[in-house]
């Protein structure tokens, strides 16, 4: 299970550092996901199964759903149809398809894998982390969710559109 790990965490590093390297926002947000699916792995492998699906529901799902939206909806004109044609070639995909199917061999034999993990693992339930969380964190999670919706606001005022401004 050891070198389980270390190809999901090479994976990993490799996806971010194609993230950070990558003129394109398009192309830096595939290898983005790529290494969020990769954290995931690592998160199941380490003994953290509801940890691993939150990343993939949360972030690897919604957020980089939403990431995707706001760059095509960032549409600048018709030099932009021709921009995008170029970005999202076949030859593109090449990368982040071969890392991601690395991790998709990998969770399979982890999945069919008959033995347990060496080391002893304490699960966690969602009950617990609801619990721990909304207990003595509640007020921390409350701002964090007031600091959010800021943003949210502040981004819409941004990004929308005014009359007599823009024409």
């Amino acid at each position: 299970m050891e070198i389980l790990f270390y190809i999901a965490a090479s994976v990993a590093v490799l996806a971010t550092l194609r993230v950070i390297t990558h003129l394109h926002a398009v192309h830096a947000l595939l290898y983005l996901i790529v290494a969020l699916i990769a954290s995931a792995l690592i998160f199941y492998l380490l003994g953290a199964p509801f940890a691993a699906a939150l990343e993939i529901i949360v972030y690897a799902g919604a957020i980089m759903v939403l990431f995707i939206f706001v760059v095509m909806l960032l549409n600048q004109g018709p030099l932009t149809v021709e921009q995008e044609r170029r970005w999202l070639s076949p030859g593109i995909w090449i990368g982040p398809s071969l890392l991601a199917f690395v991790l998709l061999g990998e969770a399979f034999y982890v999945i069919m894998a008959e033995h347990a993990p060496s080391h002893d693992l304490v699960y966690v339930q969602p009950k617990e982390v609801a619990i721990s969380l909304y207990g003595p964190y509640m007020i921390a999670i409350e701002l964090a969710s007031m600091l959010l919706l800021a943003g949210l606001i502040g981004a819409y005022h941004m990004g929308r559109r005014r009359g007599k401004e823009r024409r």
